[in-house]
């Protein structure tokens, strides 16, 4: 009985550190993303993904704007029901409700807040530090690289 003793402090320890690496496992998309324009192929910002609720979502927590582009950016072309409309782009959550799927992430929502125009989105990973983001509206979809920040 005293040698169970002994070992319990070791089963715990051993518990905590395969549940920390099964989370990282199952969450590598969390973190810092610069995005790419898959038009211009210029970075466009940094997006934060984060998990809440068992579900992964991103919000914008920098831009790259050039002089003479608005600084101060907002979703005045959002649907006049999206609770975005008229907000501030910088800290503007654009990914909403992804959901973990067979190595990928998928049955969430991207917005392209220039265009005020909301996706389907699909998320996986292209390497370590490679995320491949796919907005799609009906059978045309656009893709974009986005690579991550330390």
């Amino acid at each position: 009985m005293k040698n169970i003793f002994k070992l319990l402090p070791l089963l715990v320890l051993f518990s905590f550190c395969f549940i920390a690496s099964s989370y990282a496992q199952d969450a590598p998309i969390v973190g810092k993303w610069k995005t790419i324009d898959d038009e211009t192929n210029k970075p466009k910002s940094i997006v934060e993904i984060f998990e809440k609720e068992g579900k992964f979502y991103g919000k914008i927590i920098e831009l790259f704007l050039k002089e003479g582009d608005n600084q101060n950016p907002t979703c005045d072309k959002c649907d006049d029901d999206d609770d975005r409309k008229d907000q501030l782009t910088l800290g503007m959550e654009i990914i909403r409700g992804l959901q973990k799927y067979e190595g990928k992430y998928a049955w969430g929502k991207i917005l392209d807040p220039k265009k005020g125009k909301e996706y389907k989105c699909s998320i996986w990973l292209d390497g370590n530090n490679k995320l491949k983001v796919q907005g799609s509206f009906l059978f045309i979809s656009r893709t974009q690289d986005w690579y991550r920040v330390e």
